[in-house]
């Protein structure tokens, strides 16, 4: 999101051009983006304060010289958007493991150590995310369960009642009507 009074309108080459300015050089050689979805009601939230979302203008980032890589970080947390921070580890991790520092040191104990960290928690993602479907399965199940046992109360009700119930609806009507005649013609 931009910042009001601060990064108004400011793209994501923008903001790294400010970067560069600020250092007095090209400090930046990757730059991580956002490409979650975030809701709408929360970006109208922010809209109301002034901030917007950020433009990504990769293809311009990229004539920085700037490396990108997409990634899905948006979450929602206490009613404002959020980076989720285990995911921008983990992918930073994966950054310096697989792209950068120690690409050709697979026995360093650092890398190591890291590299078991992201396994670590792309397990534990992996798990949350097994949970989270089984809980949507259940539930999906749980609602058609009911709404068959509706249909077939319904149905049976219906198909064998419906008849007897307009038949007793209509003489309730007719009952009602000549009930309202005989109180007219007595005034």
């Amino acid at each position: 999101m931009t910042k009001p009074g601060e990064t108004d309108d400011f793209s994501l080459s923008d903001h790294i051009k400010a970067i560069f300015e600020h250092a007095n050089n090209k400090i930046i050689d990757y730059c991580i983006y956002d490409t979650g979805e975030v809701v709408p009601e929360y970006v109208r939230r922010y809209n109301k304060d002034g901030a917007d979302l950020v433009e990504q203008d990769i293809s311009k980032v990229r004539e920085l010289g700037v490396k990108t890589i997409k990634k899905d970080f948006a979450c929602i947390e206490n009613d404002v958007i959020r980076h989720d921070p285990i995911n921008v580890a983990d992918s930073i991790i994966e950054l310096i493991c697989e792209d950068l520092k120690f690409k050709d040191m697979q026995n360093n104990p650092k890398y190591v150590k890291m590299n078991t960290k992201l396994k670590e928690n792309t397990e534990k993602r992996k798990e949350k995310e097994k949970v989270k479907n089984k809980d949507k399965k259940k539930q999906n199940k749980a609602n058609k369960k009911a709404r068959r046992m509706d249909d077939r109360r319904k149905s049976k009700f219906s198909s064998k009642y419906n008849e007897r119930i307009k038949s007793i609806k209509t003489s309730e009507e007719q009952r009602k009507e000549n009930i309202k005649k005989i109180e007219e013609d007595d005034e």
